[in-house]
């Protein structure tokens, strides 16, 4: 990473989301090179064009200039204008990969973000449409961005055909609130949905049956629920899979999934699902993994007050995020062990001062 005048650098294609949404929030023009230079196939592949369509979409008057070769990007950013829109993703990767950078822009629009997308709606390498519902959403509402957020699933899409259908509303706030989470409580109940389509109904039943085998020696308040699709809302291709969210007393949420793969039995599916489930409970903390960037973010874009909340250690993801957050805003992070008398537990209380970022946006033509 280097930065030259208002030009922050890059060299490579991981975390190239993250990199775009800072430059969008922050107004500093990024460049990206090397994306894949020593590859067989350099270069940009079509889902990270795709996404940048869809922030170009987004916003308004962001010039983006990708070299011949496909292996270097300047992005140089407008203002996040939101409204009604409609993106077709490649089969490549699920919506959820496009989601997440959204959902970290879409508050500081100057419209409500009317989004619809369509593609695949789960698969193995980014949040399903259900957790974003059931997980990403609610912590927005922790920092205050709560009345008209929504997010419908019209059609389910399971790979490889996709033909999945996701409505995304959003309403745009002029600040976030500082957060302060330092209480993890005790788990409380555990959700789920399981969904199958264009396979037998009897598969989300003997997801479930085979999670509630794990689960039901723990806590007595689990509701999973059975969401089967028929016809053309069950998309192109048949698949299923298992969600599972746990909430504490304190609305802290843990989640995990599995999803189904060739030759392997709806039951080890659920049991999959469930153990990941309980792995990501046992790390603790009032964040799961999935979703230490999204809060980290909107803590530096806070009111300019100390933001905290404590969390399980940083995946790789989240410390290069950290890392970039500090190149675009200049916020680094205080992180300590919440109970450093407790060798044993890995949880750690992270802090920063908020940039008391305003949303411009709304106020400008």
């Amino acid at each position: 990473m280097a930065q030259v005048g208002n030009v922050v650098q890059f060299s490579g294609h991981q975390h190239f989301r993250q990199r775009l949404v800072l430059s969008i929030l922050s107004g500093k023009h990024v460049r990206i090179d090397k994306i894949r230079s020593e590859d067989k196939n350099p270069g940009l592949r079509d889902f990270e064009i795709s996404l940048l369509r869809l922030l170009e979409k987004v916003t308004n008057g962001t010039v983006i200039e990708i070299s011949v070769t496909g292996t270097a990007v300047l992005l140089k950013p407008g203002i996040i204008f939101g409204g009604p829109l409609t993106h077709d993703c490649p089969l490549s990767r699920s919506v959820g990969y496009f989601l997440e950078p959204i959902i970290m822009l879409a508050p500081f629009s100057k419209k409500p973000l009317q989004l619809t997308i369509r593609g695949v709606t789960t698969d193995e390498h980014d949040l399903s449409v259900d957790l974003i519902r059931t997980v990403s959403l609610p912590h927005l509402q922790l920092f205050g961005i709560s009345d008209g957020l929504e997010l419908r699933i019209k059609k389910r899409g399971a790979p490889p055909l996709g033909g999945g259908e996701i409505q995304f509303l959003c309403p745009i706030v002029k600040q976030v609130k500082t957060l302060n989470f330092i209480e993890p409580g005790k788990i409380k109940r555990i959700r789920g949905v399981a969904h199958a389509v264009r396979v037998t109904p009897q598969f989300s039943n003997r997801m479930i049956e085979a999670s509630r085998s794990i689960l039901n020696r723990y806590i007595p308040d689990i509701y999973l629920y059975s969401d089967v699709y028929k016809g053309v809302e069950s998309g192109k291709s048949p698949g299923y899979a298992l969600s599972l969210l746990a909430e504490s007393t304190t609305s802290a949420i843990h989640c995990a999934e599995a999803i189904s793969q060739p030759g392997v039995a709806p039951e080890d599916i659920g049991l999959q699902a469930t153990r990941a489930l309980l792995a990501e409970i046992n790390r603790g903390g009032c964040i799961d993994q999935k979703h230490q960037t999204l809060v980290l973010l909107l803590m530096v874009l806070g009111s300019e007050d100390v933001g905290r909340c404590r969390m399980s250690e940083p995946t790789p993801r989240t410390i290069q995020f950290l890392r970039d957050v500090r190149a675009f805003f200049g916020t680094s992070f205080k992180i300590i062990p919440t109970d450093p008398s407790d060798s044993g537990s890995s949880e750690l209380l992270y802090s920063c001062y908020g940039t008391g970022y305003v949303n411009a946006n709304r106020t400008l033509a």
